[in-house]
């Protein structure tokens, strides 16, 4: 990825030797899939962020420990939310990537990872569609950072209801940047738990914001916060 897609190196990368930084519009992601006109865009999280919603969702009285949770993070790019999962004590961390790009760097992130011994639990990564994904047993908590337009959101909904169907309470998700939270609210067995603003720190909000200036086209924006929403699964009622 060169300066003119939008590139610009994140402190945490150069903390790290990984590679997750820049901004690559969806219609640079093609395929050849059928989802591939529902892809919004590659941006990694903030990593204070990321962490922030974690501290909130720990919060919300979870049915299990951190311990017991498969953490999944459905649009996983270039995995930069699956490093930061591995700073904690998931059971399991799985990332599913659509685009095969993305998920080979994503892999050589990951062995970087290992080899820097940053983790300890098994971690895995897919290359494919998040509609299809199959989902472990025992306690799971979904990541999305705003990966897919309502139309897919829709179609993941329903598979994660179909799944986690006999499963209440089973189920938690963490949606950052949730323009596609109307979908689950119209969708019946989430509850939400929580929606507000979580804010980048000083060096995130600087870094992002210099990453949004160097856009080709300037059509994203950065604040100094995400919009986030936590949701549980209780079942159909």
């Amino acid at each position: 990825m060169s300066k003119k897609e939008g590139f610009t190196l994140h402190p945490f990368d150069q903390e790290n030797g990984v590679q997750t930084s820049g901004l690559i519009p969806g219609r640079y992601l093609k395929t050849g899939h059928t989802n591939d006109r529902h892809s919004t865009a590659y941006f990694g999280v903030a990593p204070s962020v990321f962490h922030a919603l974690l501290k909130r969702w720990r919060r919300t009285r979870p049915t299990a420990p951190v311990g017991g949770f498969t953490f999944i993070d459905l649009g996983a790019g270039m995995g930069r939310a699956m490093l930061l999962a591995a700073e904690y004590p998931f059971r399991k961390v799985i990332g599913i990537e659509l685009n095969p790009i993305l998920t080979k760097i994503a892999r050589r992130n990951l062995q970087i990872w290992r080899a820097a011994d940053q983790t300890r639990m098994p971690i895995q990564l897919v290359c494919g569609d998040a509609v299809e994904a199959r989902f472990p047993k025992g306690p799971c908590l979904v990541f999305l950072f705003n990966p897919f337009g309502a139309s897919v959101m829709r179609l993941m909904l329903k598979r994660l209801a179909a799944a986690f169907a006999d499963r209440p309470g089973q189920l938690d998700l963490l949606y950052v940047n949730n323009e596609q939270d109307e979908v689950i609210v119209r969708h019946p067995g989430f509850t939400q738990l929580f929606v507000g603003q979580e804010r980048r720190s000083r060096v995130d909000a600087i870094a992002d914001h210099r990453i949004m200036a160097n856009q080709p086209d300037g059509e994203y924006s950065a604040a100094n916060y995400e919009d986030c929403s936590i949701w549980r699964w209780v079942g159909k009622t």
